[in-house]
């Protein structure tokens, strides 16, 4: 069974197939493959992302329940 990659290795892995495709010079059917990949390593970086910040927007209470941490999202803090 293959190892599942970290956040930041399929970050880089996305980084490279973006340069790839700015180069413009790899034949179409390449790009093509180059491009659903680089869509499929967005997705994943996506949840990857939205699952960390549900965890980091939980705090422990002292009776030991979890709560939503109120980050004041709404502008209060600029």
């Amino acid at each position: 069974m293959a190892e599942e990659k970290t956040f930041e290795e399929n970050l880089q892995e996305l980084q490279q197939v973006v340069f790839n495709l700015e180069q413009g010079d790899i034949p179409l059917e390449k790009a093509l493959t180059e491009f659903q990949k680089g869509i499929q390593l967005s997705s994943e970086l996506q949840e990857t992302l939205k699952n960390a910040e549900k965890t980091l927007t939980k705090v422990m209470q002292d009776n030991g329940e979890e709560t939503n941490l109120d980050l004041g999202t709404d502008g209060e803090n600029e």
